[in-house]
């Protein structure tokens, strides 16, 4: 089993039993210095008498069968298991980071492998989405929520040695501001990041944000050294249990255990190999032959062989925020009718979408996930129903003889062929004829988001707190409601966090209401990894990735 799925697996016995291509001799033999020596002397001219030679000969028979057999027991002690933890970790993931500057590169790569890992925030998340401490042991708020008061940890450091301290964290969070790093606007409202030189920062808002310690726990919170210098590209000096030891671009980056890590979340193992795939079945052979011990993500219907062999493998799948949204411009043409959106959220039989897919996601009735702030399962608000569906289509002046005839705008190489299908089939038994226009991203891009020329568009809206969008009349959806719109600015401004999640979820519902989109299903990331794999994170690992726990047991 371990020389299938070990990092063990290329070493000892299995290389020494390899064929010598020089004498085309068995290896094994090789590796016995007496037999050796024994072999080079029975060409010699002047020796022992024949019956000498057949003694040795049977002896050497004899030690090279105890050898392979000793040999032998190794390799099947190596395939059954050794019992030792591995020193390093491979893992396949799909997203390649094309460099490693976190402050100005954009794309989920750089947050999955860097955030907790290389480069720790003034706070983190954990796996059910939830702040919790990091930098900072602890904070409070003031009475009213324009002061975050942060105590930080004592006897912190960087990667490098220096001393981790209050001015470090004051100047990141402020030179990201000032230099309107990534994602620098969504701390617009913060007025000043001050510190008192030991171990407190102070924030100060202009008006309160409830989302602000979660923003934290992103790239605006990222704690940097001040003092260091090093190429942000191809290095990385953080505070986390790992460094970047080796960058590879498109293809791999090496973790290797922080030896100056200040804090409870050591690496278990000393390194930490990741591995970019950007082919689906190339990840699943590299997965069978031990390449990788984790896969993740594997495409559901991948997943199978490694699910039907739990003897070698762990298929688990874990939620995340990923929303696969089906919008209906709400200022198009034909689509602007609340009926006709209705009537297509009718019509779509969202459990057959996802059994198609194998199972694992989860159906969404509105715009907010579990994992996030308000949410409320509203999938009772438009269950499948063809005979309302029609019947809405017929209010809105749509038959058999006057068919709705609408255009889905997406990207295929990204989401596949099948969905569209399946919409178009889907919508046509209530009358709809769908036009299905598969475009690549840049013109979705262009056309979609940019000029909101479109009937329908399919797109995973994967952010986690994006309700945002819906009280955006801007957006691309073009759904423009002064109710939501004050709602969500509400639950911003509020001070308690249960009196934000009541104002988000009472927008999120209305929003459902109108049908400004269908939420086709919550996508749920699948990970196939082989046993003796511990500490994997399985939520939101396309997200976040922290690597600190895991240990591979061959």
């Amino acid at each position: 089993m371990s020389h299938d799925h070990g990092v063990y697996g290329d070493a000892d016995a299995t290389e020494e039993q390899k064929t010598n291509p020089a004498t085309g001799a068995n290896a094994v033999a090789s590796t016995d210095a007496t037999l050796e020596g024994r072999a080079k002397s029975s060409n010699q001219h002047h020796g022992p008498k024949a019956w000498v030679w057949v003694l040795i000969a049977v002896v050497a028979v004899v030690a090279i069968v105890i050898g392979a057999t000793i040999f032998g027991r190794k390799s099947d002690d190596a395939a059954s298991g050794s019992g030792q933890t591995a020193s390093t970790v491979t893992i396949g993931l799909k997203l390649a980071p094309t460099n490693l500057d976190i402050r100005n590169q954009s794309g989920s790569a750089l947050d999955q492998l860097l955030i907790g890992n290389v480069y720790e925030g003034l706070v983190g998340r954990d796996s059910d989405n939830q702040v919790v401490p990091a930098i900072a042991k602890s904070w409070t708020v003031s009475d009213d929520g324009l002061t975050y008061t942060f105590a930080l940890n004592e006897n912190m450091s960087f990667s490098n040695g220096d001393a981790l301290t209050a001015e470090d964290v004051a100047w990141s969070i402020n030179e990201l501001i000032d230099q309107q790093y990534h994602d620098a606007d969504s701390l617009e409202g913060v007025t000043s990041v001050t510190d008192d030189g030991e171990n407190t920062v102070v924030i100060t808002l202009e008006a309160p944000n409830s989302n602000l310690l979660w923003t934290l726990t992103g790239r605006p919170g990222l704690v940097f050294d001040k003092d260091a210098d090093y190429d942000a590209k191809t290095e990385a000096v953080g505070s986390g249990p790992y460094t970047v030891s080796k960058f590879v671009e498109n293809d791999s980056v090496t973790l290797t255990a922080n030896e100056n890590y200040w804090g409870e979340h050591a690496a278990k193992t000393p390194t930490v190999v990741v591995k970019y795939f950007a082919d689906d079945n190339a990840a699943v052979n590299a997965l069978k032959s031990g390449d990788v011990q984790v896969l993740a993500p594997i495409v559901e219907n991948l997943a199978e062989p490694f699910a039907s062999d739990s003897e070698h493998y762990t298929v688990q799948t874990g939620d995340g925020t990923d929303k696969y949204v089906l919008a209906f411009n709400s200022k198009g043409e034909k689509t602007s009718d609340l009926r006709v959106r209705q009537a297509i959220r009718y019509a779509i039989d969202h459990d057959e979408l996802i059994a198609s897919r194998g199972g694992a996601d989860k159906a969404l009735g509105g715009p907010i996930p579990s994992l996030d702030p308000g949410y409320e399962d509203l999938t009772d608000l438009y269950p499948h129903d063809v005979d309302k569906a029609k019947e809405l289509l017929a209010e809105a002046g749509y038959s058999t003889e006057h068919p709705l005839e609408l255009t889905l705008t997406y990207d295929a190489s990204t989401y596949g062929t099948e969905l569209g299908d399946q919409l178009r089939s889907q919508l046509k038994q209530v009358g709809i004829e769908l036009t299905v226009n598969v475009v690549e991203f840049s013109t979705w891009l262009q056309d979609v988001y940019t000029n909101h020329d479109y009937d329908l568009s399919l797109v995973n809206h994967n952010d986690s707190h994006d309700l945002y969008q819906w009280a955006d009349p801007d957006y691309y959806y073009g759904y423009d409601n002064a109710e939501v719109q004050r709602l969500y600015a509400e639950g911003v401004a509020a001070t308690s966090d249960e009196e934000s999640d009541a104002k988000f979820a009472e927008a999120a519902r209305i929003v459902s209401e109108d049908a400004p989109a269908d939420w086709l299903f919550n996508f749920r990331v699948t990970t196939a990894m082989a046993n003796g794999v511990e500490g994997f994170p399985f939520n939101m690992n396309q997200t976040l990735l922290p690597l600190y726990d895991v240990t591979y047991t061959a």
